[in-house]
């Protein structure tokens, strides 16, 4: 979830200020997010036309709404599937180090594990009392840790027959062009 999207569906329901936007989030998700990011998103959407000034509260906020642009992006946002994005750091570490002479594969899928295990543990510690909506994000959290268990079991078994092997004698076509020395 990003904060922008966030950021745009709260404004849907009033206008706010900047830190009163940190704090809705926060008790919505169950997740901090950075003052200065808050502010700084919040001056890009105004700069895509997203989000725009309201005003200044009795306190001396400044208020921030959503065009209808930007509403038309929460809806969209809200109506599309989200699917995990991007590289998989410890999928690629840990695929990396099963090609690598003398690395302790063991050693490191042990130590994810460990991590993991912690991980878990404390989500399950902290999800006492939560409120449905931090719950709700508890949960995912709880369960992709136990996939993430679960997967590294599986990748225990896959490098166990794994062989480490050196740097290819193939030379790419491309490189950086050498250096004329003077």
């Amino acid at each position: 979830m990003t904060v922008r999207q966030s950021l745009l569906a709260i404004l849907e329901l009033a206008p706010c200020y900047g830190s009163q936007l940190r704090a809705e989030y926060t008790r919505r998700t169950g997740s901090a997010v950075n003052v200065g990011q808050v502010y700084t998103t919040l001056e890009r959407l105004e700069r895509d036309g997203l989000a725009e000034g309201r005003g200044i509260d009795d306190e001396g906020h400044v208020l921030w709404g959503l065009t209808p642009a930007g509403s038309t992006v929460v809806r969209d946002w809200l109506a599309t599937p989200s699917l995990p994005e991007g590289r998989d750091e410890t999928a690629l570490k840990i695929a990396l180090a099963v090609t690598l002479p003398g690395a302790d594969v063991g050693g490191i899928l042990s130590a994810q594990r460990a991590a993991v295990e912690a991980e878990l543990a404390r989500v399950a510690e902290e999800a006492e009392g939560d409120a449905s909506t931090v719950a709700i994000v508890r949960a995912a959290r709880r369960a992709r840790l136990e996939a993430d268990l679960r997967w590294l079991a599986e990748v225990g078994e896959l490098a166990a027959g794994a062989e480490p092997f050196g740097v290819s004698d193939e030379r790419p076509r491309r490189g950086r062009p050498v250096r004329a020395t003077a």
